[in-house]
């Protein structure tokens, strides 16, 4: 059994600090197992610290039934999400609050090692300071930009970053910081993290990061779905007419990332003698009302729009919910909307929430933490807390 199937311990863990249940009666009801299963998982979690439980609820015709709550700033997972040009790294806590976030500038393009050097290097110092406040650091969740292989930790071809292609940077990480590491595709983390903090209640959805490239993560049954080997959602190379013969980093021609990405766009607005480096120069214009600028990032967003428009179609979430850089430039968000209901289905789009994501640049960081938090409870075991040892 691993640690995230439903049941585990990590599956109690994440159903009470979400919130989705809050007693031992509760869990039985949401899991559907007998009560002395679930009494001998809540146990494991309070004996090692993870879990508290005093306090009386409500009571449904019998006894009050005991309070579980997750001790906030016990236990944390560090994190890392990274992009093509900057390094963000935390601690993040069981109820999903952020420590010590930081970011710095680094190009992932200069190849593995000077990366995994530098974030060995941070993450080793953010441990040693999570460990001074009395925190338990279970391990490390890392967000990549580009396929990860799940179940290995290798990073899988990646566009524009020569080097990076089957480098073991789970194992690699792992060996220099000591801790066990997740490594998972950054809008993966992105997606959990926006479904952990703002939208735990909905159990399908889907998250796209409009960056620098495109990327999605589904969320199905409440659950992130992968795929068979860790590549569902990615929709930065689905072909389209509007792209037609231009030539993308993957090697195949007229994919969605070559009109739509902020690459793409800020080397659109450069062919026109306009100054665009990053996503930042590009919101910048678009905050100044630079006419081009608006144009090709509202262009870009009906592109995402067509792509999501046969997604929605095929999935039927909830929510679109649309993150990264990107996502704080309204006509890009406006136009993915508009596309939407134009369309799609009626009755996929009577109740579908399309919305920019909320949490800002943490979400990937906190969706990064969250997913190794996750893993608590597979053979390594639960780390004890130092007021559990006692």
């Amino acid at each position: 059994m691993t640690g995230t199937e439903p049941g585990s311990a990590a599956h109690v863990l994440e159903l009470v600090a979400a919130g989705t249940a809050r007693s031992r009666a509760d869990l039985v009801r949401e899991l559907g197992l007998a009560a002395s299963t679930v009494s001998a998982r809540v146990q494991e979690l309070v004996d090692a610290g993870l879990l508290t439980e005093s306090g009386e609820g409500a009571s449904r015709g019998g006894r009050r039934p005991r309070l579980l709550r997750v001790p906030d700033g016990g236990t944390v997972a560090l994190a890392a999400d990274l992009g093509s040009h900057h390094i963000r790294t935390g601690a993040v806590g069981l109820t999903g609050t952020g420590y010590d976030i930081d970011e710095c500038a680094f190009d992932l393009t200069a190849g593995p090692e000077p990366a995994v050097g530098l974030l060995a290097e941070r993450l080793t110092a953010l441990a040693a300071r999570q460990r001074a406040a009395g925190r338990a650091v279970c391990g490390v969740g890392v967000g990549f930009p580009g396929p990860v292989d799940p179940a290995s930790g290798r990073i899988i071809a990646p566009s524009r970053m020569p080097g990076w292609h089957l480098y073991e940077l789970r194992d690699r990480l792992a060996d220099r910081t000591g801790l066990p590491v997740l490594v998972d595709n950054d809008a993966n983390v992105l997606a959990l993290g926006e479904h952990r903090a703002t939208h735990p209640d909905l159990r399908h959805l889907v998250v796209v990061k409009a960056g620098r490239g495109i990327g999605s993560g589904v969320i199905s049954h409440g659950r992130l779905y992968r795929g068979a080997r860790g590549c569902a959602g990615d929709i930065s190379h689905v072909r389209m007419d509007a792209a037609a013969e231009r030539p993308c980093s993957c090697g195949n021609i007229g994919c969605l990332e070559t009109v739509a990405s902020g690459a793409a766009i800020a080397a659109a607005l450069r062919e026109r003698g306009i100054g665009a480096e990053s996503t930042t120069d590009i919101l910048r214009l678009v905050e100044d009302g630079e006419p081009h600028a608006t144009t090709l990032v509202r262009q870009a967003g009906r592109h995402i729009g067509a792509v999501l428009g046969v997604v929605v179609n095929f999935f039927n979430p909830q929510a679109v919910v649309l993150g990264g850089a990107l996502s704080a430039a309204e006509p890009l968000v406006a136009a993915v909307r508009g596309v939407l209901y134009e369309r799609c289905l009626p009755m996929a789009t009577s109740e579908l929430s399309i919305v920019a994501a909320s949490r800002g640049p943490d979400a990937g960081l906190l969706g990064a933490g969250h997913a190794a938090l996750r893993e608590l409870a597979t053979e390594g075991g639960l780390p004890v807390l130092p007021a559990a040892r006692r």
